[in-house]
C-alpha cells in the first residue's frame, strides 16, 4: 500500500484561465496519485521513478475561476492527505478571476484603479532566500525562528490574515554543503564522512534528506500545500560559490566526488523544484519529463541529462516567465547559465541572455509591473559593487599576472560572484531594465528580487539626467528597484554585517572610487543610494501590486512569551514619483 512520502505541494495556479493548477507529490510505491477538490475539479497522474523514488505532478482541471477549494490526494483508493490527525486548516487551492479586465493608468474617484475594484484583482507576492531547515548544529536554534515556519502559523491560526498568492523562492532552498546535525546522522548510517564530501551532500538519495527535511515540517509542509511556490536555485542547492570562476570550475571538476554530486544536484533540482515551475502546455512539451515518464525507471534518462547540462549548460533553460494578470514574472537562472571563460566572462550565455531580453520587453503593454527574479542581486553596497568590479578587472589582467592570480584569490575567499563581478552582464542587464522602464507603454514599477546575501534593503538606481521616457540614453518612466530579502532562515557573522553597513557609508564609497581607478574599471552606468534598511533577521518581503499601484512589506520572524510572531519592520508605496 503506497503512503505519502512527501508533499503535496501546490505549484503553478493558471492566471489566465483561472481554472488549472498542478500539485506535486512524491510516494513511497508506485501508484495513481489523484487530487479532488470540493467544488469537482480534479486530476491524476501515475508516478514515474527515479533513483528509487516515486513522484508525481499532477494536473487539476476544471477549477472554479475566482474561487477557493479545498482538495485532498489519494494514493489508488486512498486518501492520504490531509492527515486523519491534523490541526491545520484544509489546504485549497484559489484561482484568480478568468476575466480581468486591464485598469487604467487614471484609476476611479477614490483612488482604486479601474477594473480592480476587489482584492482579488490585486496580486500579493512574497519572497525571500536562504533557509536552513534546521540549524546544522543542531538542538537550540541560535538563528532565531524561521520566517516560513512563522508565516504558517500565522496563516494557518487567523483565517481572515491575507495570504500571498504566491511563494518565490530565490534560492538555496537547501543547503548541500552545511547539512544539519540530524541529517549527518543519517549520512554517517551509509558511509564514512571521513572520506570526500564529508558531511556534504554526496548523491541523489542524500538530496532526497534534505527535502525530506525541508518540507516535512508540519506548518512549511500545509503552507506549501496551500500557496503556489516559484523556485529558483542557488549556490547551496549544489556548493557554496557555485561556479565562480573557471579555474574554481577545473579544481572541482578534479575531485573524485564532484560529477556525482553536481550530477545529483541538477537531478533532485529537476525533480524537486524546476518541474513545479512549468505550465501543464510546457511540461507536455518537455521531452525530459516524456522520458522520464515513460520509462519504468527514469533515473538513467535523468541522469544523462544532467550529466549532459553540466557538461553544456547553454542546452537546458532553467530560468522562466510567468504571468499574474498584469503582473509579469521572469525569473532567471544566474548560476548555471554562467560564461566562465576569462576572456568570455558573462552571467548568462548568448541564448540565455537574448531569451532574458525577449521575455523582458515582449508586449510591454500587456503588464503594470514587471518582476525579476535574480537570486544574486543586481545592485549592492557600493564599496561591494566595486570591489567586485575591480576584481573581475584583475583576475582579467588588468594590472598583469601577479594581479589576476592575486584577483582569483581574493574572488574565491570573499565570494566576489554577483552581478558586478560580471561587468559587461551587469552593463548589459542594467541597459536591459532602462529599456524594459522607457517609453509609452512602460510598466508602473520594475523591481529585481533577490536575496543571497543574508539581509534585507532597498535601493533605487539614478540614470542620467535626461526626459523621462523619451531620450533613449536617459532616465526611465518606471520606477526601478533593487528589493534584496534573505535570509529566511540562517545567520550572518557579525563582522560581515559591520562590512555591509560600512559598504553603503561615504568612506566606503571612497575606497570604492579608489578601487575602480586602480583596475581602471571606468564609470557605472548608473549610480544608487540605499532607501531602506539594511535589515537582519529572518525575513520575508511582500509586494501587493493592484492596477499600477504597488506596496512593499517587510516582517521579521520574532521569538516572544507568546510564541513566534511576525512583526513588520516596513510598509511603504512604491508608486512611480510624480
Amino acid at each position: 500500500m503506497a503512503g505519502l512520502r512527501l508533499g503535496p505541494l501546490l505549484r503553478y495556479v493558471d492566471w489566465e484561465s483561472g481554472s488549472t493548477a498542478t500539485v506535486w507529490v512524491e510516494a513511497s510505491r508506485p501508484c495513481t496519485v489523484e487530487v479532488r477538490c470540493a467544488d469537482g475539479a480534479s486530476g491524476a497522474s501515475p508516478t514515474f521513478a527515479v533513483a528509487g523514488h516515486h513522484y508525481a505532478l499532477v494536473v487539476v482541471e476544471g477549477l472554479t475561476p475566482g474561487s477557493t477549494t479545498a482538495y485532498e490526494v489519494l494514493l489508488g483508493s486512498r486518501r492520504v492527505w490531509p492527515p486523519d490527525d491534523t490541526r491545520l486548516p484544509p489546504s485549497t487551492i484559489t484561482t484568480p478571476s478568468a476575466a480581468r479586465p486591464s485598469p487604467t493608468a487614471e484609476g476611479t474617484a477614490d483612488g482604486t484603479p479601474e477594473g480592480a475594484g476587489a482584492t482579488s484583482d490585486g496580486v500579493r507576492i512574497s519572497f525571500g532566500s536562504c533557509r536552513w531547515a534546521a540549524a546544522p548544529g543542531g538542538g537550540h536554534d541560535p538563528v532565531g525562528p524561521d520566517a516560513l515556519v512563522t508565516l504558517a502559523a500565522h496563516l494557518a491560526a487567523d483565517p481572515a490574515a491575507e495570504r500571498p498568492d504566491v511563494l518565490l523562492l530565490l534560492g538555496d532552498q537547501v543547503y548541500a554543503d552545511e547539512t544539519s546535525a540530524a541529517t549527518r546522522r543519517r549520512l554517517a548510517a551509509r558511509r564514512d564522512l571521513g572520506e570526500p564530501p564529508g558531511a556534504e551532500i554526496a548523491d541523489y538519495e542524500e538530496y532526497t534528506y534534505l527535502y525530506d527535511e525541508s518540507w516535512r515540517d508540519p506548518e512549511v509542509r500545509w503552507l506549501l500545500s496551500t500557496v503556489p511556490s516559484c523556485m529558483i536555485f542557488d549556490d547551496h542547492d549544489v556548493i557554496d560559490d557555485w561556479n565562480t570562476s573557471a579555474a574554481w570550475q577545473r579544481e572541482m571538476r578534479a575531485t573524485p566526488w564532484w560529477h556525482e554530486r553536481i550530477v545529483s544536484g541538477l537531478m533532485s533540482y529537476w525533480v524537486h523544484q524546476h518541474l513545479g515551475n512549468l505550465s501543464p502546455a510546457e511540461l507536455a512539451a518537455d521531452p525530459v519529463y516524456t522520458a522520464v515518464r515513460a520509462s519504468a525507471d527514469g533515473t538513467e534518462a535523468l541522469r544523462r541529462f544532467a550529466a549532459e547540462t553540466d557538461a553544456d549548460p547553454a542546452r537546458t533553460r532553467w530560468s522562466y516567465r510567468r504571468v499574474f494578470g498584469r503582473v509579469r514574472l521572469v525569473m532567471v537562472d544566474t548560476r548555471a547559465a554562467r560564461v566562465l571563460a576569462e576572456d568570455q566572462r558573462a552571467m548568462l550565455d548568448p541564448e540565455e541572455a537574448e531569451w532574458l531580453r525577449e521575455a523582458v520587453l515582449d508586449d510591454p503593454a500587456s503588464y503594470d509591473h514587471l518582476l525579476i527574479g535574480s537570486s544574486l542581486p543586481w545592485l549592492l553596497p557600493p564599496l561591494v559593487h566595486d570591489v567586485e568590479h575591480w576584481n573581475a578587472a584583475l583576475c582579467a589582467g588588468a594590472r598583469g599576472d601577479r594581479w589576476a592570480r592575486f584577483g582569483e584569490k581574493l574572488r574565491r575567499a570573499a565570494d566576489l560572484e554577483h552581478w558586478a563581478a560580471f561587468p559587461e552582464s551587469f552593463d548589459r542587464f542594467t541597459e536591459l531594465l532602462r529599456e524594459a522602464g522607457s517609453g509609452p507603454d512602460a510598466p508602473a514599477t520594475v523591481c529585481v528580487l533577490s536575496g543571497d546575501v543574508h539581509h534585507a534593503y532597498i535601493t533605487e538606481p539614478r540614470w542620467p539626467d535626461a526626459r523621462p521616457g523619451t531620450d533613449p540614453g536617459g532616465a526611465p518612466a518606471s520606477r526601478i528597484l533593487q528589493l534584496t530579502c534573505s535570509p529566511v532562515h540562517n545567520s550572518i557573522p557579525r563582522a560581515i554585517r559591520t562590512g555591509f553597513r560600512f559598504g553603503w557609508s561615504r568612506a566606503g564609497r571612497r575606497i570604492g572610487r579608489m578601487l575602480t581607478r586602480h583596475g581602471r574599471t571606468g564609470a557605472s552606468p548608473v549610480t544608487w543610494g540605499r532607501s531602506g534598511g539594511p535589515w537582519f533577521g529572518n525575513q520575508l518581503m511582500t509586494l501587493t501590486l493592484l492596477g499600477r499601484k504597488s506596496a512593499l512589506t517587510l516582517v521579521q520572524a520574532r521569538a516572544s512569551k507568546e510564541g513566534d510572531q511576525l512583526e513588520a519592520v516596513l510598509e511603504r508605496s512604491l508608486a512611480p514619483e510624480d
